[in-house]
């Protein structure tokens, strides 16, 4: 069932992206060759608690032989699609790194990610980010009251296989607000299988192209959490959340006025 926040719901939802936001603002910041992905990890739950919220990611998902996810954010490189765990491995000069988080303000859900270029990366790594950045960014003008999820869909996939690049199939964006993950599903790629819902001022959605410079399968590592792509090629991921307003979208995953 799709739910339609209220204001008071709206206003939350908002402090909460801001706060994810800035964790990925100081990512690109502090996201040097040598450092950690664990030291990454600690840097945004400072953020996050100082702020007054919770790591949304973390202790989050565990069921049957997975566990709960043990970071604040997830931490990908390279060929690592999502899911990420923070740990002892550094990054290093021309890695590709995808920083996914989420934030929890009373109650209500921030998410948001970004591939960040770490130092200086192959020319073709930096085109594989900038056309998953610029196909999020054509979803989102895509979209607005009364458009259909196929609308944003189409545009996703539209782009990012116009560039020669592939859409992951087997993950999706999806609706956020009391809960990390509600209803719709929000694809990148367009297939009859998907409910084709309506927009309505008051949804709430995760809009988060995945794409890679190969094959567009995937799979799951031992650790139960940590998504590859199939055939070690390159992978970047962005995601903003948004809201459809009654004239439009509003982006949500900013920063507060005075901290961008």
């Amino acid at each position: 069932m799709i739910t339609l926040k209220s204001k008071r719901e709206l206003d939350r939802i908002r402090v909460a992206c801001g706060m994810v936001a800035e964790v990925i603002e100081l990512m690109r910041s502090v996201a040097t060759p040598g450092i950690t992905t664990a030291e990454l990890d600690k840097e945004a739950e400072t953020l996050i608690i100082d702020g007054g919220g919770e790591p949304a990611f973390k202790g989050h998902g565990g069921s049957g032989r997975r566990p709960p996810f043990p970071g604040t954010i997830c931490a990908s490189i390279n060929h690592e699609v999502v899911h990420g765990i923070p740990d002892g491995r550094q990054v290093c000069e021309g890695d590709l790194l995808s920083i996914d988080v989420g934030a929890r303000y009373q109650g209500y859900y921030g998410d948001g990610a970004a591939t960040i270029a770490v130092g200086s990366v192959e020319p073709g790594a930096q085109r594989l980010m900038d056309t998953c950045r610029r196909g999020l960014e054509l979803g989102i003008e895509a979209i607005g009251p009364g458009k259909r999820l196929s609308d944003l869909a189409r545009a996703v996939q539209g782009h990012v296989e116009s560039q020669g690049y592939s859409v992951v199939r087997d993950l999706v964006g999806h609706g956020i607000g009391s809960s990390l993950w509600e209803e719709p599903q929000v694809p990148n790629y367009w297939s009859p299988s998907f409910p084709d819902a309506v927009l309505r001022p008051g949804m709430v959605i995760a809009i988060e192209p995945m794409i890679t410079e190969g094959d567009w399968r995937v799979r799951t590592l031992a650790n139960h959490w940590t998504v590859v792509t199939v055939d070690g090629s390159l992978s970047a991921h962005f995601e903003h959340t948004v809201t459809i307003t009654g004239d439009g979208v509003e982006v949500l995953t900013v920063a507060p006025a005075g901290k961008r």
